[in-house]
């Protein structure tokens, strides 16, 4: 197995590698683990592989999970069909950063997302390493947000499109969830920047310490959690992915952040991607 960094701070391109094979070969799946807790996402070119190669391969990290609004395949669970042409609006692209399904109680580990087809130019993927995005904080923002947790929403995001009813059907299935605005990585150690698009509020921000008059209340939690958010967006953290189709990006859902980039409609990108159930952030 050959591994290429591509940036200085996140992802890194295999070589040498047949991810079907990896499904069954204990060895060559632990060079890839090792390597994906490296450099946090992973790229493969040319991957000649079955859906259930795929849902195999996915499967050696962990149980795998649907997604309660996409579904997943009805003959491959856990494997979601991201097919985006002209039946799909420009305003149904995902174009926002995020780290996935963050409004669970227990978000994703990671997941393994395949190319089929793809526009000749357009349609990337970015991701960021948001270990990094902390580690660069001032020392008086860590210290300050070192007990914070916020709060994310799938009512607020998926369901912003719904009708009421069916809006408030999909919040009490899954309910928002609340998590530290510091995360540790569970196998590296390393502490992860963990608020994005789904983070809606700051749970425990107004106390005596941070709220003086109730005119801190608002801007000061709004603010602070807009700066947070918007680290993901500086370029130092980021790699950015060309798709091919048969291309193949693995990723550490714990620790980055990524954005599908609208550029394309309205030409043809049929993804395929494996969630990968992952634990509760502390």
């Amino acid at each position: 197995m050959r591994i290429e960094k591509l940036t200085t701070h996140i992802g890194a391109e295999l070589g040498g590698v047949d991810l079907a094979e990896a499904a069954t070969n204990d060895d060559l799946f632990g060079a890839i683990r090792d390597a994906l807790l490296t450099h946090k996402v992973l790229f493969l070119r040319d991957q000649d592989i079955s859906k259930a190669d795929h849902v195999a391969f996915a499967s050696r990290f962990g149980e795998l999970e649907t997604h309660p609004v996409v579904g997943s395949d009805p003959e491959h669970p856990g494997l979601v069909c991201i097919y985006k042409d002209l039946n799909s609006p420009p305003d149904h692209f995902e174009n926002a950063w995020h780290c996935d399904a963050t409004w669970r109680d227990k978000p994703p580990m990671g997941a393994v997302l395949r190319c089929l087809e793809c526009p000749p130019v357009g349609g990337d993927t970015i991701w960021s390493n948001m270990a990094r995005a902390y580690e660069d904080l001032p020392d008086d923002i860590q210290e300050r947000i070192a007990d914070l947790y916020a709060r994310h929403s799938i009512e607020a995001s998926f369901g912003a499109r719904m009708p009421i009813g069916q809006r408030h059907a999909l919040k009490a299935q899954y309910p928002d969830a609340e998590h530290p605005v510091v995360r540790t990585h569970p196998e590296t150690g390393q502490r992860v920047l963990f608020v994005n698009s789904f983070a809606t509020h700051f749970t425990n921000f107004h106390t005596s310490q941070n709220v003086r008059f109730g005119q801190d209340f608002a801007p000061g939690a709004t603010n602070l959690l807009s700066y947070l958010i918007g680290r993901a967006s500086i370029p130092e953290y980021q790699v950015r992915w060309r798709w091919t189709p048969g291309s193949v990006a693995i990723w550490d859902n714990r620790s980055t952040q990524h954005y599908a980039v609208m550029d394309y409609w309205p030409a043809v990108r049929k993804m395929e991607r494996a969630g990968i159930s992952g634990d509760k952030p502390y």
